[in-house]
């Protein structure tokens, strides 16, 4: 068993890893965990000795094959956990994720097991993120943002970002949840907002909204 804080730093450069594309910067890896640069210097310089991940002084971190598979068990309990409490504990999808980030840490083989079978082995979570796979393997879902639609066509909202609770939860209170279909009805280019049309009415989304909401033809 791994503990917490070699969890949440192997995931965390997974996550930033993931957006970027880069090598992580101990910097970006200490904003994104709230912790102090010298902290992050000697984790790192930890974990690397444990073979979890490559770095390279001032070029930044990167996971080795055993890293990412850390990242992938640890995101796939998180991901289960947010489904289990939305589907049977009555959670809603803004405050599921800092309950899973306490229960992905002391899950068993076995819980995760039984966790995957209670939910019928779900492929995304609530907020549409795909499951890894109990072998490891995660299947990445490229959708556009609402913000790169076309104007006049039909969508289905497949992914929210769950990076923002403010934002889930105004998403929820418009009725903008996963699988809504929704209709682009003007994008508004000089700051990136968006008319979407829903349930005959339509709604308006700022930038930051509809960069937040990715989306499939419908």
């Amino acid at each position: 068993m791994q503990n917490q804080s070699t969890e949440d730093y192997i995931k965390g450069i997974y996550q930033l890893r993931r957006r970027t594309g880069a090598a992580v910067s101990t910097s970006d890896l200490a904003r994104h965990l709230k912790v102090g640069d010298g902290s992050v210097t000697d984790m790192v310089k930890r974990l690397s000795a444990k073979k979890l991940l490559n770095y390279v002084p001032y070029k930044g971190v990167t996971l080795t094959e055993v890293g990412v598979k850390l990242a992938m068990k640890t995101i796939r309990r998180h991901r289960l956990w947010e489904m289990f409490l939305v589907r049977h504990l009555g959670y809603s999808w803004d405050e599921v994720h800092e309950e899973a980030e306490r229960l992905e840490h002391v899950t068993s083989l076995e819980l995760e097991e039984r966790l995957d079978r209670a939910l019928g082995s779900p492929s995304v979570d609530p907020h549409g993120d795909p499951i890894p796979t109990r072998e490891g393997e995660l299947k990445e879902l490229i959708h556009p943002s609402v913000a790169e639609c076309r104007e006049g066509g039909r969508y289905r909202i497949a992914r929210v970002s769950d990076e923002s609770p403010e934002v889930l939860q105004y998403l929820k209170k418009l009725g903008l949840t996963l699988n809504k279909r929704i209709a682009i009805k003007q994008m508004i280019k000089f700051d990136g907002s968006v008319i979407v049309e829903w349930n005959k009415r339509e709604i308006f989304l700022s930038g930051l909204m509809a960069r937040n909401i990715f989306v499939e033809e419908a």
